[in-house]
């Protein structure tokens, strides 16, 4: 699957989850996890779905291993970071550990995404010279 496909489809699975998880808030007026739910949403939905675009852009990048590992970095450290940040904010300690892997996981995928994007740029420079 092409890395925009594979991003279009996790941003809208993840935006679902989001949205549900927002209504159960409101529903049950606790917004105790609503940093999680934020969290969900910002880098789950708005996140991925920019990735998608970018990738769309550069078809030559995207069926790359780098993109790949790049999004399921992603989606991983978005998905535990989210379940962490929500479980602390529910009184669990316990989730300091998930908030923390989350993070880890994401903060490197953002890195291998710089790394994408500038030796794309590099190469559009390169192939003008």
């Amino acid at each position: 699957m092409k890395a925009s496909s594979l991003c279009f489809r996790a941003a809208v699975v993840l935006v679902i989850v989001g949205m549900g998880w927002g209504l159960q808030m409101a529903i049950s007026q606790d917004h105790s996890t609503y940093p999680a739910h934020a969290h969900l949403n910002l880098l789950g939905w708005v996140s991925l779905f920019l990735f998608g675009l970018y990738y769309r852009l550069h078809p030559a990048l995207e069926r790359g291993r780098l993109a790949q590992a790049q999004i399921w970095a992603w989606i991983a450290g978005t998905v535990v970071m989210a379940i962490g940040v929500g479980l602390i904010h529910t009184g669990r300690p316990a989730g300091e550990p998930f908030a923390g892997i989350g993070a880890i996981l994401a903060f490197a995928s953002m890195l291998a995404f710089a790394w994408t994007v500038f030796r794309a740029d590099r190469a559009a420079v390169a192939g003008q010279g």
